[in-house]
């Protein structure tokens, strides 16, 4: 399983995301993750949206191999509904 994040450094939700990614990475959950700084990396919204087939209104967004989650609410509840993490 390979996470891509599409965020902003700035945005809280951005970086819980990232660090939830790290950690599921670093207890073997995924084979890996990337986080794209969609600032530094020249994307947009409306790029995202293309990519995930809907409107994109907010960061983060996450594709869990290339399937699109949705933000932090949903990659968090993504990873409890998939058992990735110990309770």
């Amino acid at each position: 399983m390979f996470v891509v994040i599409f965020g902003r450094m700035s945005c809280p939700f951005c970086v819980r995301a990232k660090q939830l990614a790290e950690h599921l990475e670093k207890v073997g959950k995924i084979e890996g993750y990337r986080y794209v700084d969609m600032p530094s990396e020249g994307v947009t919204k409306e790029d995202i949206a293309k990519t995930a087939g809907k409107p994109i209104h907010t960061v983060p967004q996450v594709f869990v191999d290339q399937a699109h989650v949705g933000g932090f609410t949903e990659f968090d509840q993504f990873v409890r509904d998939q058992q990735l993490l110990a309770v």
